[in-house]
């Protein structure tokens, strides 16, 4: 199977591309991607870049040129009731800073759903091989704002009271997975508690210890999948 993982910071992408095996760099579309193994699946690792739009650009780029089975994107989240270092893989994926007017809800971009739905399959087999306490499932929001007050955070949970986490790229993804037709999957450590204490500091913070073996939750996830 052809995976394609997508990461938003060079940070997060060395956390990644130690699961890969004899990773080679290469281009697509001038933008650089490495290629590799991890157990019998064939991976390409990209850093998407921060913020919707350049997730979606370079999400498109690689499933134009590659046709993956399977994209996953990874990294870091806030948690919406998750503590520091807990793992999300999202069963659901929403924008927390889209209203399109009249006729749609809040958070729905025009012409898609206001959910979009992670590949069943691939939480099924997470529930199935993930078998540590402290990794979770539920709805992750995405906007173009690092969420770092109280009142942002409030303001997400009165649209979407299910949230359990906050990033900047997850559902702009997801939407171009699902006007492609690919399957996605949404895999994302907490680094930070957007209005629980100072969340900034936090994140910081995160960067200095963060455990490699957060990152291999993923590798995990795909060395079980037999698509």
């Amino acid at each position: 199977m052809k995976v394609v993982i997508l990461t938003a910071m060079d940070k997060e992408l060395s956390l990644v591309l130690n699961i890969l095996e004899n990773p080679k760099e290469d281009t697509i579309d001038g933008n650089k991607i490495y290629r590799g193994k991890s157990g019998i699946h064939e991976v390409i690792l990209a850093k998407c870049g921060i913020g919707k739009v350049n997730a979606a650009v370079k999400t498109f780029s690689i499933i134009s040129h590659e046709r993956p089975e399977l994209v996953i994107n990874s990294g870091v989240a806030g948690g919406a009731g998750l503590p520091v270092g807990a793992t999300l893989v999202a069963d659901k994926v929403a924008y927390d800073d889209v209203w399109c007017g009249t006729g749609t809800e809040f958070g729905q971009a025009d012409g898609c759903p206001l959910f979009f739905s992670p590949h069943q399959i691939v939480i099924d087999k997470a529930k199935e091989c993930l078998k540590d306490a402290n990794i979770h499932y539920g709805l992750i929001c995405s906007g173009d704002t690092f969420i770092s007050s109280p009142e942002e955070i409030a303001f997400i949970r009165s649209k979407f009271p299910q949230v359990k986490a906050v990033d900047m790229e997850s559902a702009s993804i997801a939407q171009v997975c699902f006007l492609t037709n690919t399957p996605f999957s949404i895999v994302r450590v907490v680094s930070d508690t957007p209005g629980e204490g100072e969340n900034i500091s936090q994140y910081k913070d995160f960067w200095k210890t963060a455990p490699e073996k957060t990152f291999e939750t993923v590798k995990a996830l795909i060395n079980n999948l037999d698509l």
